[in-house]
């Protein structure tokens, strides 16, 4: 039987999600975002899916990827903003296919429902994208 996990109400103000965990994701080109993983790859059982609450702060951004499969994206709380200069609010859902590319930041600060088929690997951008700010972090 599967582990149940909820999380009552989130569309309320996503920076005040206290009642979950948050972890800083630390990887090359990220800056500032932080995520609770609903569920992980898992080798063990082939599974490449991963589910995850993030949340960037003003100014905080990821990294540059390709996408290996689909991405789900549901702004739970403020704007997120894409790289080719699309910004998403509140309610928004926006779902990308394999081989689509972006960076993903949020000027204003954002909470965003994730789900990702398979992985996604780091790439360097051939065209202009969207300048992004250095996030402004709490207590900095």
């Amino acid at each position: 039987m599967s582990e149940i996990e909820l999380i009552k109400n989130v569309f309320r103000s996503g920076f005040e999600l206290t009642d979950i965990e948050w972890s800083t994701w630390s990887e090359p080109g990220r800056a500032g975002v932080e995520h609770h993983i609903l569920w992980a790859p898992d080798e063990a059982s082939d599974e490449d899916s991963v589910g995850l609450l993030l949340r960037f702060p003003k100014n905080a951004h990821g990294d540059f990827h390709e996408h290996l499969g689909y991405e789900l994206m549901l702004v739970l709380d403020g704007r997120l903003d894409h790289s080719d200069g699309t910004s998403y609010v509140k309610g928004d859902l926006v779902v990308e296919g394999p081989s689509t590319q972006h960076q993903m930041s949020s000027e204003t600060g954002c909470t965003v429902l994730a789900i990702r088929t398979k992985p996604a690997e780091a790439r360097t951008p051939e065209a202009g994208i969207r300048e992004v700010s250095e996030p402004e972090l709490a207590n900095a």
